[in-house]
């Protein structure tokens, strides 16, 4: 399996991201197969942010209660506020990318970290453009990484929850910038 081969599920709310996820576990996607990347907040007029407690975070804000209770599920996640976009949450295998990519965005020629995580994903240049567009607008993006059968069931699995758009990436080579 390689985990660069990407099925992407785009959901409007909060609510559909959850049950995608849901979905997707119960379908026989492990917890470290899936990714979620939403904003952490709505408004700039509550305090945002975050803190440990033991083995978990709390989030304040708006959506806390929701990122809290994915935290949970997930093996790593980073929150960042990205230019243009603002506040947003990584879980999954998807944050290691997105932290891997805060120094290195600029020689894949994207304006964030999270569009050089997914570039390195085989992502296209375009369709970085369209998710963080995506992001900016206050959606969800759900990530089901795995081989070729793996992705199909996925997109199988995310299809019948009717996502916004749903798209699957897969060996694409990445040339990085010297």
């Amino acid at each position: 399996m390689t985990m660069n081969d990407v099925t992407i599920g785009i959901f409007s709310d909060q609510i559909s991201a959850e049950e995608a996820i849901k979905k997707l576990v119960s379908g026989g996607f492990g917890i470290k197969e899936i990714s979620i990347a939403g904003k952490g907040f709505r408004g700039e007029e509550k305090v945002v942010g975050f803190h440990n407690v033991g083995e978990r975070i709390v989030f304040w804000g708006n959506r806390g209660a929701f990122w809290s209770g994915l935290w949970s599920l997930f093996s790593g996640g980073v929150f960042l506020t990205l230019p243009v976009i603002g506040h947003v949450v990584f879980l999954g295998y998807l944050a290691s990318a997105v932290v891997a990519a805060v120094d290195g965005s600029k020689f894949y020629g994207v304006s964030s970290p999270f569009g050089a995580a997914l570039f390195s994903f085989g992502v296209n240049r375009n369709c970085v453009v369209e998710y963080e567009a995506v992001l900016k607008s206050d959606g969800f993006l759900v990530f089901a990484h795995g081989s070729k059968v793996e992705l199909d069931k996925a997109e199988a699995i995310l299809a019948r929850l009717n996502p916004l758009q749903l798209e699957t990436h897969e060996n694409s080579p990445v040339v990085k910038a010297a």
